[in-house]
């Protein structure tokens, strides 16, 4: 066959005749499907189609990147609460809580563990046969006063917890798998913010905690007994009565009170999420309603970089090998941010496709590229950000998979999510992606192996 006979032969080329060369190219013993990108673009056509729609030459060398296929997110199963789900977090042999803490401890597989936070005051923590394992005690064994707002494995065994009533818990989570019992034990009550507290970081390697809050500022906390400042009388409910160090829970235990080993005041309205760099825990981020992401020097608890969007700002997470912050808006768009000094511009990319605020977000822990979102639209959004086109106000990107409240099937798309508000995800390697709502519902879909890192010129 002649050169050019060849090269017409391949223009006639679409996905699954690319996916079949690649796969021979790859000698894959068991073929896989692959999604194939073109200048940012996936390809929906032939290869001439798209040449000739995007009025490139024939004789222009493409660089074609090939990725697997996205699996759809298919749903596996629902956990019933009896309030709204605020927040929720996993435990599994790949979860940040285990890798962070080491290899002492193994999580079999189907021994997972899932933790819901809800607006009764209650932490819930189920196996992967929808049973409640332990709950969290009362307000007047321990508990929260009011509503939950984030929940956080530190470790297999500790918990962090915080919510409207303006503090956060240390609890420390037991299981006895002999009897096949488990409990949740207060350990600590911090107690600092003026508001409540809407989110919180974790870096178990330190025992250091960071807190978002209503009163617009972010919290730095030590998870340890040992270490914390003394806690003003004033913030301590019915304090004339409570000693400044403990408050009594039941007629045999009391939980220690600790306050913040610092307090960073610079945002000027509620801060709405924050997270530990990557990769220096020293340094940390925050976003909040007063249209910007902050950078900070934890030491020194100085903002040494505003970053000023259009927009109030919901939620944060990173893509760290790509070196972005991606922050939700309440303008329903994700905007991905290069916090480093070095960068010349605010937005390297923005993601549009909810139709409400953007109020949690996970990265793909598989992928450097994979980003889920949760919205009070009533959905969760998966991106691939290598997908994206050129608009007069840069780049954009339109999301790949769209999972709806499985409660509210068969009642037709709520555009503002009326009942069915997405208010906390994760997204986790072993159990998949876990989402908590305004249905009263923890639904889990699967997540596992969704997009690729492959790529062929």
């Amino acid at each position: 066959m002649r050169a050019d006979d060849a090269s017409a032969w391949l223009r006639d080329f679409r996905r699954y005749a690319l996916s079949t060369l690649v796969n021979t190219l790859l000698k894959s013993e068991k073929p896989a499907p692959f999604e194939f990108l073109i200048n940012g673009t996936f390809l929906r056509s032939s290869l001439d189609e798209y040449l000739t729609a995007n009025g490139v030459s024939a004789e222009t060398t493409l660089a074609v990147e090939y990725v697997r296929a996205i699996i759809p997110p298919l749903y596996l199963a629902s956990f019933e609460h009896d309030d709204w789900v605020s927040s929720v977090d996993v435990l599994s042999n790949t979860s940040s809580g285990v890798q962070k803490a080491g290899n002492a401890r193994v999580i079999p597989v189907g021994q997972e563990r899932i933790l819901s936070g809800s607006h009764d005051g209650l932490l819930r923590i189920w196996n992967m046969s929808s049973e409640i394992l332990a709950t969290s005690g009362s307000a007047e064994n321990g508990g929260h006063t009011s509503s939950i707002k984030a929940v956080k494995f530190i470790d297999p065994t500790h918990i962090a917890s915080s919510g409207l009533d303006r503090t956060i818990r240390i609890w420390k989570f037991l299981e006895d798998e002999e009897s096949l019992t488990a409990s949740m034990q207060p350990q600590i009550e911090l107690y600092g913010h003026k508001g409540g507290i809407d989110s919180l970081a974790v870096h178990q390697p330190s025992n250091r905690v960071l807190s978002a809050s209503a009163d617009h500022c972010l919290g730095f906390w030590s998870t340890k007994k040992s270490d914390g400042s003394e806690v003003p009388v004033s913030l301590i409910p019915s304090a004339p009565s409570q000693s400044v160090k403990r408050r009594k829970i039941g007629p045999a235990t009391s939980t220690p009170q600790r306050g913040p080993l610092s307090l960073m005041k610079s945002h000027t309205a509620p801060v709405s999420d924050t997270l530990f760099a990557p990769n220096d825990h020293t340094v940390a981020y925050s976003t909040s309603w007063d249209h910007t992401l902050k950078t900070w020097d934890i030491p020194t608890s100085t903002c040494v970089d505003t970053r000023s969007t259009s927009h109030s700002l919901f939620s944060l997470t990173s893509l760290s090998p790509l070196n972005l912050l991606a922050v939700g808006s309440s303008a329903r768009h994700i905007t991905l941010i290069d916090p480093r000094a070095s960068a010349t511009t605010i937005s390297a990319m923005t993601l549009r496709g909810h139709t409400n605020a953007v109020v949690s977000l996970a990265s793909d822990p598989e992928s450097s590229y994979g980003l889920l979102s949760g919205s009070h639209d009533g959905t969760c959004r998966i991106w691939d950000v290598r997908s994206s086109r050129s608009e007069k106000d840069g780049r954009v990107g339109e999301s790949m998979y769209t999972i709806e409240r499985e409660s509210a099937k068969g009642q037709g798309r709520k555009v503002a999510g009326e009942g069915v508000k997405v208010f906390g995800v994760c997204w986790d390697k072993d159990i998949g992606i876990v989402s908590g709502s305004e249905d009263k519902r923890v639904q889990i879909n699967t997540g596992k192996g969704m997009m690729g890192a492959d790529s062929l010129r």
